[in-house]
């Protein structure tokens, strides 16, 4: 067995008051455990443990309040019982060492009415959705309009961002990341594809970029900035999520987003080949962001150990996060480190309940 520990993804990194012994991140990862109350249990617990070894653990993506849910099994941040299930989780990665960054989650207009006690899921703009999504029986509904929200009701979602945030402290976290990745709420602002509002909301990419900025404003307050991330994903066009000019409009993300000082920006914008790297006829936006943003930025999207060496190497990247990696090889870090071989993941078990797939993948054992 040889060895990878002169890697750049071996060398160590300083955020804030975390010192990290390497480079190698959990990407968030949406697993679907939890029960009808969405708090976190045990097996979310172990789930965590087990992969502490990350440099950041990022939580998979977490409900800011009732009206952000759109998905069976997801957990939320909004609940006193769920501000407990998350201590639980926290405190055992904590044990085995880990750095927990809870990803604060809002889907807009990717929900429907049986999701949200019969209200009409929110958005920047009443953009329907093509296609359809799962309701809490199972069955699959077409997606409807959704209702733009009104100017108190975008501060109200402020505070939910905030309150969020603050239970996540509560709950032990070593910091939040903002989810304005994936077509969610924040990207349906974000995008000209999603936003046709006409008031300070949308329009020029400045007042698109609004929001974002105010919910970042809010949660800095809320933590502190050195514990406080946000994740983009510029070139993804998921959940039908488009921008006519995204280099000017996460190139501006990343000017306004320099005034905070954050933890670090995550970009999920994939190697070549990967699921999440740009179509072709869409640009590669993650190297103007790297040239204009000052602080610490975080890829993520298809790299190995080769390529994410590469990436620290070359400048475009401080951190990489892993995420498919990370769900069958809960110690990937050390993995990585001595080139050992990667198990393939159980993909039918990736949404799945109980503990297959899940927490039942075996770390190595290597003999002192």
């Amino acid at each position: 067995m040889t060895s990878r520990s002169d890697s750049n993804l071996f060398s160590s990194l300083t955020i804030g008051s975390m010192t990290l012994p390497h480079r190698i991140a959990l990407a968030p990862l949406t697993r679907c455990r939890t029960g009808a109350d969405r708090v976190p249990t045990d097996l979310h617990a172990l789930y965590y443990a087990q992969r502490a070894s990350a440099a950041i653990t990022i939580t998979e993506a977490t409900q800011i309040s009732p009206m952000s849910i759109g998905y069976v099994g997801t957990p939320g941040i909004h609940t006193e019982e769920q501000v407990v299930g998350w201590k639980r989780v926290i405190d055992a990665s904590h044990t085995c060492g880990g750095r927990v960054f809870i990803q604060l989650w809002h889907v807009g207009r990717l929900s429907h009415p049986d999701w949200l006690d019969g209200a009409t899921p929110v958005s920047s703009s009443a953009i329907a959705p093509q296609g359809a999504i799962r309701d809490p029986n199972g069955a699959m509904v077409p997606y409807v309009a959704p209702r733009a929200l009104e100017r108190d009701e975008i501060q109200a979602t402020v505070r939910d961002y905030a309150n969020a945030a603050k239970n996540a402290m509560r709950a032990g976290a070593d910091g939040v990341e903002i989810h304005g990745a994936n077509g969610y709420l924040i990207d349906q602002f974000l995008r000209d594809g999603t936003n046709g509002r006409t008031d300070e909301y949308g329009g020029s990419i400045a007042n698109r970029v609004r929001f974002l900025r105010e919910v970042t404003t809010a949660v800095v307050d809320a933590c502190g900035p050195s514990r406080v991330a946000v994740r983009l994903s510029p070139s993804n066009r998921f959940n039908q999520i488009w921008d006519s000019d995204p280099i000017a409009l996460f190139t501006h993300v990343a000017e306004v987003l320099n005034e905070f000082n954050l933890a670090y920006l995550h970009v999920l914008e994939g190697v070549d080949g990967a699921p999440s790297a740009p179509a072709s006829d869409c640009p590669r936006v993650a190297p103007s962001i790297r040239a204009k943003y000052h602080g610490i930025l975080m890829i993520n999207g298809g790299f190995d150990a080769v390529t994410g060496d590469a990436a620290i190497r070359s400048g475009a990247a401080d951190l990489v996060a892993y995420g498919v990696p990370f769900i069958a090889n809960p110690d990937l870090p050390l993995r990585y480190r001595l080139d050992a071989a990667i198990t393939p993941p159980q993909r039918a078990t990736w949404y799945a309940q109980g503990a297959e797939g899940y927490t039942d993948y075996a770390g190595m054992r290597v003999e002192s």
